[in-house]
């Protein structure tokens, strides 16, 4: 059996960026969150005009399209990188039209393995490809990370963590734009995430959308969720260092020890001591969300 992509005795910490944006600072990026532990890092093969994106990471994947980011540069240096990493897993996210309708499912299930990507999120498949797409990768072993709503219909819930086994469900805070913040906070998500744990108990949930804060990881933690993604407050630092001639690397670095000030642990919502964040070892979706996979 694979290792898990998140822990079991903390909450977990899932990073979103686009391939290619900063160019060039793939591996330097990917071996610094290696190094401060965060978990999964949910690199993107950039696509335009994402209808589900607000604008940092809209901005980010025009930088990234502009210097010539692929579905097939980003599996060459994931082939290089991930051999690299210790902790660190790659989940691949890709847009189907832009990167995937013109490939074959197995094969690219094939090529995703054997870059070393421990699991694929496609975006905006169409529902009557999903049966295919998924029978790929179930065949070649790559699990992939479906996607749900809270005002997703009990069906869909189920569904949706089922489908996700050996990956995980990716719980979209609201509907809306990466970067926003539901309305009645993250912690209203409880119900969702034990709806979810009752369809497929094994199946681990993670929360993205308006996670910024060490306050939204902790009221994340208190739904019982597994993990946070965080993507466009980590994309906005990179951004921010880009313009103003400041290292890449310190500066997620620096964003990261904000994200999870050292702290004792402390019961997690489902009762077991469970700390909240890593102390760093030096000074540590929202992602592009999809449609509901099922």
């Amino acid at each position: 059996m694979p290792e898990p992509l998140f822990p079991q005795d903390r909450p977990g910490l899932a990073l979103f960026l686009n391939a290619g944006d900063p160019a060039d600072r793939l591996t330097d990026l990917a071996l610094m969150l290696d190094e401060q532990r965060v978990d999964v890092l949910e690199l993107a093969v950039p696509f335009p005009d994402s209808p589900t994106d607000g604008p940092v990471i809209r901005r980010s994947a025009t930088r990234a399209l502009h210097a010539g980011t692929t579905w097939d540069t980003v599996l060459a240096d994931l082939t290089d990188l991930t051999p690299r990493l210790r902790h660190l897993k790659v989940v691949l996210l890709a847009d189907w039209s832009h990167s995937l309708r013109h490939r074959d499912p197995a094969a690219t299930a094939r090529a995703a393995t054997a870059a070393g990507a421990r699991a694929l999120l496609v975006h905006a498949l169409p529902p009557r490809l999903r049966p295919a797409w998924q029978q790929a990768l179930r065949d070649e072993g790559l699990p992939q990370v479906t996607t749900c709503y809270p005002a997703s219909a009990p069906d869909v819930l189920a569904a949706a963590a089922r489908d996700a086994t050996g990956a995980y469900v990716y719980l979209v805070a609201h509907y809306g734009r990466s970067g926003t913040t539901p309305t009645t906070g993250h912690r209203a998500l409880a119900a969702t995430v034990a709806t979810l744990r009752t369809a497929a108990p094994a199946t681990p949930v993670a929360i993205g959308f308006g996670v910024r804060t060490a306050a939204d990881l902790d009221a994340v933690t208190a739904t019982g969720a597994d993990a946070a993604i965080v993507g466009s407050a980590a994309v906005a630092r990179l951004e921010h260092a880009a313009a103003h001639g400041l290292d890449a690397v310190t500066e997620l670095r620096a964003f990261l020890t904000d994200l999870r000030p050292a702290r004792p642990p402390h019961p997690d919502a489902r009762g077991g001591p469970r700390a909240t964040t890593h102390t760093p070892t030096t000074p540590g979706t929202t992602t592009r969300e999809e449609q509901p996979a099922c």
